[in-house]
């Protein structure tokens, strides 16, 4: 599958029900030995801004989820391994407020900060896609992971 392919697989999934996070992380998890369900597993709290709380964007999350399966360290003590990831993962979320104009989900959404939010998802309607930017937000977060990835390729 190229690059293209996986983010129109993200967009793609978002669309068929499957959180932000869920949707950028299920696009490329094979990639890293994951199973599809294995990454919806993994995703799946961090949809709606963290459990719909507005926090941090289900969608940056998942490219941060990602981030760690290229360039996660698996030793405690590796400082050098744990410093080029937290880079990284800083490098993508300054990439993704540039592209997006916010980092966290409720100022994607337009909502005041602290507006409360129900832990019940909203029906994936025709309106919810007019009133949210979400598809185009998982798509760039999805677009950001592709490039990064063709850049390391080079």
């Amino acid at each position: 599958m190229n690059m293209d392919e996986r983010i129109e697989l993200a967009v793609s999934l978002f669309k068929e029900g499957y959180n932000c996070s869920q949707s950028v992380v299920a696009a490329f998890a094979d990639m890293y030995g994951f199973t599809r369900e294995q990454a919806l597993k993994m995703a799946a709290s961090f949809g709606g801004g963290i459990g719909r709380m507005r926090q941090t964007c289900g969608a940056a999350c998942g490219l941060f989820l990602v981030a760690g399966l290229e360039t996660g360290c698996t030793d405690g003590k590796n400082r050098e391994g744990k410093e080029a990831n937290y880079k990284l993962v800083q490098q993508l979320a300054a990439e993704f407020e540039k592209r997006n104009g916010a980092l966290m989900c409720n100022r994607l959404l337009g909502l005041e900060k602290n507006a409360p939010t129900p832990a019940t998802p909203e029906a994936r309607t025709d309106e919810y896609y007019k009133k949210r930017p979400c598809v185009k937000i998982v798509e760039e977060a999805a677009r950001i992971w592709a490039e990064y990835l063709q850049n390391i390729e080079k």
